[in-house]
């Protein structure tokens, strides 16, 4: 026998794929928290055992719990505890669940599983990363206001509240979100456990167990696979429960089996978001660490290839920024840093967040879930979606049609809402496709919540939270114009949408109408007017004169970005 060749390759066997690793769901951190002080429990498990226990007492249908309960045993107003509801439902982890798939009026009929909405309530605990200083602070500086109309206002502010009112920030990474999240899990999965976990009589201390059903609540906070791909249930990534006979019910398994199981789950996945960071700062990034690592897109590139993750739009500054649905690689979108621009996102979104930005008009296509608007000034949003949180805003104006009532937290000033204002071809079969109505438009219903947000993690003043902050006042409809979307995909763009879907309040529709009828006779009278031919090239620069003035004055000449053929 002949040896092989020294360069010959041994063959090639087929690669397995990775084992799939355990990753925090990132919607329940960034949308399902409520600045409510009553909704906040600091005594780990001991005071949502015993309401635990009083929704419980007599078993619920499915153990399903409506507001009218929610409100009794937690003891918040009933406009909170639909509040409560309403913000489960946009953050679970089934898109099949009846309180996700339920119209407005069936909600309370159908009710939020009570083991849900005892781990919604245990992570209302959790703080959020405080924001890093920019990576660019002195780009940013020519671009954020220097002077405002709150300076005066500003300077009267404690400390802390300075520390908030500075919105030269940039979000957390993606890579240092993760780690904090599951830094939270591996701290808490243990009473988390507990709240869902049911006691076997005469087992001592170690009584505790946990059913498959059961377990499959922790889908809430974590998932196994890679970012973006299809979910499977919790269940078939656990050894203890995954060959389980589909016929036959899985028997519990201890808790605290389950409890080491995770805990081993979220330190590997620690150290594989240590590995890769250490990675980056030696130049080492692969593509497959985009999901971790998230690294910033420049606001001329085109979105990463990686399917992981949400879609930045990240830095753009006085320019027209369009994204359609073909050009995102997900229903998550997070606008950030943006100034003196327009962009827009028209695409169906499941969640979409505006970060950081100023003097720049974003309009979102139909975001299903939830939109929030976060530490921006002199914005204005439009967008039709389910629900939004505005936090942190000044100056802003929000056109919308919404089917929840805008939730408006944290420290805001001079805030307005408008009704929506615009569309585009593909807006009804976008909002269809989220699931989101035309009516009802709750767009003028804003509950203001507290001044200082319990979520952040500083220290507050006993006692802040509970004090009310500023609401948002309507835009007179004097001042009411709808919003055109050009068409840059003559020929391409196809939707049967010809008109903005949302009714008009009647008093928007009136002065709307008023202003179209004044323009018609305000060209009548010019056309009839008896000039001479160089009058009235004389009234016409004037004219133009007068309207660039108005742009600028506005606002709206961002609005001829667009037209410049970039």
């Amino acid at each position: 026998m002949t040896d092989a060749p020294e360069n010959q390759q041994p063959p090639s066997t087929p690669s397995q794929p990775p084992p799939p690793h355990i990753h925090p769901r990132r919607e329940p951190f960034e949308h399902g928290l409520i600045p409510l002080q009553k909704l906040i429990f600091t005594d780990g498990t001991q005071t949502l055992t015993s309401i635990r226990d009083k929704f419980l007492q007599s078993p619920p249908p499915n153990h399903r719990v409506n507001s009218a309960a929610v409100s009794e045993h937690l003891q918040i107003s009933p406009e909170h505890a639909r509040l409560v509801i309403d913000t489960i439902a946009s953050v679970l982890y089934s898109d099949s669940d009846p309180l996700v798939v339920a119209k407005a009026d069936e909600v309370d009929s159908v009710g939020v599983n009570v083991y849900d909405l005892m781990i919604f309530l245990y992570i209302q605990s959790y703080k959020r990363l405080l924001p890093r200083g920019h990576k660019d602070s002195a780009a940013v500086a020519d671009v954020w206001p220097s002077t405002s109309a709150f300076d005066g206002f500003l300077s009267a502010l404690t400390p802390l509240q300075l520390v908030r009112s500075n919105s030269k920030r940039s979000m957390p990474s993606q890579a240092d979100e993760e780690a904090h999240q599951l830094s939270y899990l591996q701290k808490h999965i243990g009473n988390i456990i507990s709240l869902l976990a049911d006691s076997v009589e005469g087992e001592g201390e170690d009584s505790l167990v946990l059913t498959m059903e059961k377990f499959e609540h922790l889908g809430f906070l974590i998932y196994f696979g890679e970012k973006g791909m299809e979910k499977v249930p919790l269940s078939q990534n656990a050894p203890f429960f995954a060959n389980s006979d589909p016929d036959m019910p899985a028997v519990p398994v201890p808790a605290s089996q389950v409890h080491d199981w995770i805990l081993q789950n979220i330190s590997d996945a620690l150290d594989r978001i240590s590995e890769r960071a250490a990675a980056k700062e030696n130049g080492q990034t692969s593509p497959s660490d985009q999901d971790v690592l998230m690294t910033d897109v420049s606001p001329n590139s085109k979105t990463p290839t990686s399917g992981k993750g949400p879609s930045f739009i990240e830095g753009v500054s006085k320019q027209s920024y369009v994204k359609q649905a073909s050009e995102l690689k997900g229903p998550f979108v997070k606008v950030v840093n943006c100034h003196e621009s327009v962009i827009y996102v028209l695409a169906p979104l499941k969640y979409a967040t505006i970060y950081g930005c100023s003097d720049a008009t974003i309009v979102l296509g139909a975001v299903g879930k939830a939109v929030r608007v976060e530490h921006c000034e002199r914005v204005h949003v439009i967008s039709a979606a389910k629900r939004i949180c505005i936090a942190n805003c000044r100056e802003c104006i929000f056109f919308l049609g919404v089917n929840q009532q805008p939730l408006i937290v944290g420290d805001n000033h001079k805030l307005q809402v408008a009704p929506y204002n615009t569309f585009y071809p593909q807006l009804e079969e976008h909002m269809k496709q989220v699931g989101i109505e035309a009516s009802p438009n709750r767009w003028d219903e804003p509950v203001a919540l507290g001044l200082i947000d319990p979520h952040d993690s500083l220290s507050h003043p006993a006692g802040i939270s509970d004090c009310q902050t500023e609401s948002a006042t309507r835009v007179d409809p004097d001042q009411f114009t709808n919003f055109l979307i050009p068409n840059w995909l003559e020929g391409q763009a196809s939707g049967s949408t010809k008109d903005n879907p949302f009714p008009l309040p009647d008093v928007y529709l009136s002065s709307q109408r008023r202003n179209e009828n004044n323009l018609v006779e305000v060209k009548q009278i010019l056309k009839e007017a008896p000039l001479e031919d160089s009058r009235k090239k004389e009234l016409s620069t004037a004219l133009h004169v007068y309207f660039k003035d108005w742009l600028y004055a506005s606002g709206n000449i961002r609005q001829l970005y667009c037209l410049q053929g970039e």
